[in-house]
């Protein structure tokens, strides 16, 4: 063999070795929410179920959620929570929000409830999340609309 194959073969072990050892890509995504579950409680406030979403490909540190919750059109409060969460990549997991409504959205849920038909819902605000293992978080803006139903047998439970 002459020292030109042997030199190019060399070059290719290493050139081998360096993509292999590259690991996966760390790639960062925009984190997402949602209503999981809206509890009714007796003295009228509401228990929030909120989905955290991470699409990224590494685990995220959730440090906190604001938003804005509408539900049928009317203004029901803020979800904030200081979550001090880390999420798995490409996973989700729930935190529970106390919120006490506005008196224009608990009434319309009330009568929803009452008549047994789903409401609408909405938000805007933003979720501060970085990854786990490194770096401050930033902000990252979050709009959602969905509805939710009520759910057979759990009166005052909507999903």
């Amino acid at each position: 063999m002459g020292r030109g194959t042997t030199v190019l073969l060399a070059l290719l072990a290493v050139l081998l070795a360096a993509s292999c050892s590259s690991g996966p890509v760390r790639r960062i995504s925009e984190p997402a929410a949602s209503i999981q579950q809206l509890t009714v409680q007796a003295d009228g406030s509401w228990s929030v179920s909120l989905r955290l979403q991470n699409f990224s490909s590494i685990p995220m540190r959730f440090e906190a959620v604001d938003l804005e919750l509408e539900v049928g059109g009317q203004p029901a409060g803020a979800l904030r929570h200081d979550a001090a969460l880390e999420i798995g990549p490409e996973s989700a997991d729930v935190v529970e929000v106390a919120l006490d409504p506005g008196s224009k959205a608990r009434m319309l849920l009330a009568d929803a409830l009452a008549s047994g038909r789903g409401v609408d819902y909405g938000f805007e605000g933003s979720i501060r999340a970085a990854p786990a293992d490194r770096g401050s978080a930033r902000s990252y803006t979050v709009k959602r609309s969905s509805a939710l139903s009520p759910t057979p047998g759990l009166p005052g439970v909507l999903r």
